[in-house]
């Protein structure tokens, strides 16, 4: 994959993203009650969580995020070797752009890029951030697909299927 069709990709993206965080429901018909009940069989929970996934959907990335941060704030570890790796990368772009003389040593930015990895990635592997990607996925498909299965499909979704009469 070339960086340029990235760097075409990445506005879409980012676009598509604001599209999926405004059409946030309310906290009210997100956690309505009433709508909660158990589907009659496997193909209703299908049907109801097809539904509810692209209804609810920012909702649902929105309960990603705070995942997201929360694994973040309950390691540590991890939020400090990410903060290291993150902040060591940015500061050396903005400080040290190009080679830098001491005395009779000349230190390049590629010399620093190769200390902070030596340095972050070990951090980084102690704080286990593949337990913490798959206890995210896990914790947020359980939650998502629990929630999209038990909540009935509100009546506008009766009023979607009676486009071709």
């Amino acid at each position: 994959m070339d960086t340029q069709s990235l760097a075409q990709r990445l506005p879409e993206a980012v676009t598509q993203f604001r599209e999926r965080l405004q059409s946030l429901r309310p906290p009210n018909e997100f956690f309505d009650m009433q709508r909660v009940s158990k589907p009659a069989d496997l193909n209703a929970a299908t049907q109801r969580i097809k539904y509810n996934v692209n209804y609810f959907s920012g909702n649902y990335i929105l309960l990603i995020l705070l995942l997201a941060v929360y694994s973040l704030l309950t390691n540590p570890l991890l939020l400090i070797a990410l903060a290291f790796l993150i902040g060591g990368y940015i500061g050396i772009n903005k400080f040290i752009p190009e080679p830098v003389q001491f005395g009779s040593t000349t230190i390049e930015p590629r010399h620093l890029y190769m200390v902070l990895l030596i340095v972050g990635i070990p951090i980084l592997w102690l704080s286990a951030p593949l337990s913490a990607f798959f206890w995210l996925v896990g914790s947020s498909s359980v939650l998502i697909l629990g929630h999209a299965a038990i909540v009935e499909p509100g009546v506008e979704s009766e009023y979607g299927q009676v486009q071709g009469v």
